[in-house]
């Protein structure tokens, strides 16, 4: 491993400079909502490119656009219209633990949701002035379980109020919400702050960020994504999980 870097922030920032480009997009899940240019459909998509992100970057990006191609590769329409005989098309499919059961409840989900409402954002809506959105994912959480829903399904959308350091919710948080010129993430969202937003926190970044004392409790779970998250603002209040792309690059590109 390289030295302790002295300017940490420094540091840092450039590497964030380094890996949110484009560039990065096509080796990454992110690169499935890219496919689209309707809100709704880059909603959809990420949610599910997010959910599914468990193993290999590679098998990620397959299993989703695999999922998508079911899904005549119009998710929103598929969730709005489909019949009975388009869902018996998705009664196959699987990835890791994620399977149909969990599959057709999230399109019941989006079914349901979406004839009342025109983006997933409200559902993440927080009262007040808060300094993450952790009562956006707790909302969310309960939203999206209001209805009758497979027990097994809950693991797939985490909460906060199970500890959980839900790292496929925060990264798909970042996508949606985070503004910048670089062109990675899409920024759709205006009603949600990225200085709410919480660092995702899987392995690479997890590593990294002990190396580097960013984080010292032991367990990963949500009280060490928040603290991750509160030491990243030190070195930028108003945009702290940018530096999720300098902390996930250095451990998988740079293999700290």
């Amino acid at each position: 491993m390289k030295g302790f870097p002295a300017d940490l922030k420094g540091f840092l920032d450039e590497k964030v400079e380094r890996y949110n480009r484009p560039e990065f997009i096509v080796r990454d899940p992110i690169s499935i909502p890219h496919r689209f240019t309707k809100k709704q459909d880059i909603e959809i998509a990420g949610l599910l490119a997010a959910v599914l992100a468990w193993g290999q970057r590679g098998t990620i990006i397959r299993k989703s656009n695999e999922l998508l191609h079911l899904m005549d590769d119009d998710p929103y329409e598929f969730v709005l219209y489909h019949t009975p005989r388009d869902l018996k098309s998705l009664s196959e499919f699987k990835h890791r633990t994620f399977n149909s059961t969990d599959l057709l409840y999230f399109i019941a989900f989006f079914h349901s949701y979406y004839r009342e409402h025109n983006s997933l954002e409200h559902a993440f809506r927080v009262a007040g002035d808060t300094d993450t959105l952790e009562e956006g994912l707790i909302n969310f959480q309960r939203i999206f379980f209001s209805h009758d829903h497979p027990r097994r399904t809950q693991k797939h959308i985490s909460t906060p109020e199970r500890k959980s350091a839900c790292k496929r919710i925060n990264m798909y948080l970042r996508w949606m919400v985070r503004q910048d010129n670089k062109g990675v993430d899409f920024g759709l969202w205006r009603t949600l702050s990225p200085a709410q937003l919480v660092c995702p926190c899987d392995l690479h970044v997890e590593r990294v960020a002990r190396k580097l004392k960013l984080i010292r409790r032991k367990p990963m779970n949500w009280q060490t994504a928040l603290e991750l998250t509160h030491n990243l603002r030190k070195f930028d209040p108003d945009d702290p999980v940018k530096y999720d792309f300098a902390l996930f690059g250095l451990g998988i590109e740079e293999n700290w």
